[in-house]
């Protein structure tokens, strides 16, 4: 097994475990001495990890707003002079709050692409490759460090940030290229248009390794993204506020997403009464940055639920605790509707186990009294297939499965939207009522 890192990720557990007290004692004395919103949260003499994650308080996408509030854009949180900063970052907003903006120095920005490259190696991309990183780059983060972490491996990277999804097809089979990064929405819209153009990409394209991030998937979207490319999906996440990335999937083992601890604490509490909880027992990501200068994180509620195991459970010889499936949900995309719990990626495993599906949507609003899900679905025409009957079979799964039967419907052909970034396809309308 080949490591990016092998010190770091093969280090002895309690070996790392002192390595990462000193880097948060080190982080903590720079918070304190520079960042205004820190040294009001941040108590003096932290003794050691449990003392430290004893006696500060948790910190919420909320406080961060609120703190830049103050003095936009940046706002108090900064540890640095934002003079020094050489990169301006924000998160998507796809929640509907206002973006959170961070600014990385040199040292930060080297650090993040750093991850990336811990990450892709795993994957096992290497310097004879040929990557793209399909997505239009901007002021989200994003795959920006895929592509600076492609190109310090030595990698060939061709840029399609600007690019319509034919030319990124035809890109793709005209160069051979082995390594793509996508959202899984982004993939399927790709399979989408190829199809279209008649081009088999299993067949006509060299792809190895898709990293398919920024947004959970469901495991037959992920089938159905490694069956149409004929290459590997790999899982890998970060975020904005952090600043690069915490987690990736090993080869080693379907779903195991190492910590890359050597950069980050993670504790994982229980999301309602904030208590630890063990291995194995799904609970919500608190994450504490040790490597970032510019803006600084001490156990950031993140609202990702997840399964942390051990690192032997894997057997790729890395001594990182992993997260197994990844990010499962976020706290925040669960919805009650009559009496049973429902999230997007829920909907998504069914209504995508039925290949004559193209695309869908699905909102909930009370008609009458009671909450109804409508799902929407572009239908396509495949072997075997019956579109007569589709709208129902998929009602009578939704209702096998989650419990509650939808109102589906067709919708004509193009008509539902197709995004390259994170897709909206599950919309609260009752929300939207009562705030009115």
């Amino acid at each position: 097994m080949e490591y990016w890192n092998p010190k770091a990720e093969t280090m002895p557990r309690q070996e790392l475990e002192a390595w990462q007290w000193r880097k948060l004692q080190r982080a903590l004395r720079h918070a304190r001495a520079h960042s205004p919103f820190w040294r009001e949260r941040l108590p003096e003499e932290i003794t050691s990890l449990e003392d430290y994650a004893r006696r500060v308080p948790l910190l919420y996408k909320s406080d961060l707003l609120a703190a830049e509030q103050q003095a936009p854009p940046y706002g108090t949180w900064p540890s640095i002079d934002p003079v020094r900063g050489v990169r301006h970052h924000q998160t998507s907003g796809t929640s509907g709050n206002p973006p959170v903006r961070t600014i990385d120095t040199m040292g930060d920005w080297t650090w993040s692409v750093d991850t990336f490259c811990t990450s892709l190696h795993a994957m096992g991309v290497r310097p004879h490759h040929k990557g793209m990183v399909a997505f239009g780059y901007g002021l989200f983060m994003g795959f920006w460090g895929m592509h600076y972490a492609l190109e310090r491996m030595g990698c060939t990277v061709v840029p399609a940030g600007g690019l319509d999804s034919r030319t990124r097809i035809r890109l793709l089979v005209d160069y051979g290229i082995e390594v793509v990064g996508l959202t899984p929405s982004y993939a399927m819209r790709l399979i989408e248009t190829a199809r279209e153009m008649g081009i088999d990409l299993a067949e006509e394209a060299n792809v190895k390794i898709i990293l398919a991030g920024a947004e959970p998937r469901s495991k037959f979207t992920t089938r159905t993204i490694e069956e149409a490319f004929g290459a590997r999906v790999f899982n890998a996440a970060g975020t904005t506020e952090f600043g690069g990335v915490f987690m990736f999937e090993c080869p080693a083992r379907r779903g195991a997403c190492h910590i890359i601890e050597s950069s980050v604490i993670e504790e994982v509490l229980h999301p309602e009464t904030k208590q630890p909880v063990g291995y194995g027992e799904e609970g919500v990501r608190v994450t504490t940055g040790l490597s970032r200068e510019g803006m600084q994180l001490f156990r950031h509620w993140t609202e990702d639920l997840v399964v942390r195991q051990p690192w032997s459970a894997c057997g790729c010889g890395r001594t990182w605790d992993f997260y197994d499936g990844g990010i499962i949900r976020r706290v925040d995309d669960m919805r009650k509707i009559r009496g049973v719990s429902v999230t997007p990626v829920m909907v998504e495993d069914v209504v995508r186990a039925f290949d004559e599906v193209s695309e869908f949507t699905t909102s909930v609003r009370s008609v009458r009294g009671l909450d109804t899900v409508f799902i929407e679905v572009e239908p396509r025409t495949v072997p075997g297939g019956d579109l007569t009957t589709l709208t129902r079979r998929i009602a009578e799964e939704f209702k096998r499965e989650i419990g509650i039967r939808p109102e589906v419907r067709l919708a004509p052909e193009g008509s539902l939207p197709r995004q390259e970034w994170k897709a909206a396809r599950f919309r609260d309308e009752r929300v939207l009522v009562s705030q009115h």
